[in-house]
């Protein structure tokens, strides 16, 4: 894995961005000698979505749930 200066990666940052996407590598930036953050190639296939299709239309939201209940209302 590729390591950076911030400095470093400040001037070279779309060539570095180029090479994350065309190799697919990792490169992580340092400050200090220090890793401040990495940088991953993105991943273009969907994933599953753990709650899709789980949610159940219990009818309309935005009405009012009791509206007997409304002193205002009578």
């Amino acid at each position: 894995m590729e390591s950076l200066s911030v400095s470093e990666f400040k001037a070279r940052c779309l060539s570095v961005l180029q090479d994350v996407n065309t190799q697919k590598k990792r490169v992580v930036i340092t400050k200090r000698g220090k890793p401040i953050a990495e940088i991953v190639p993105h991943d273009a296939e969907e994933k599953d979505i753990p709650l899709e299709d789980t949610i159940v239309f219990m009818g309309d939201i935005t009405s009012p749930v009791a509206t007997e209940d409304w002193e205002v209302l009578k």
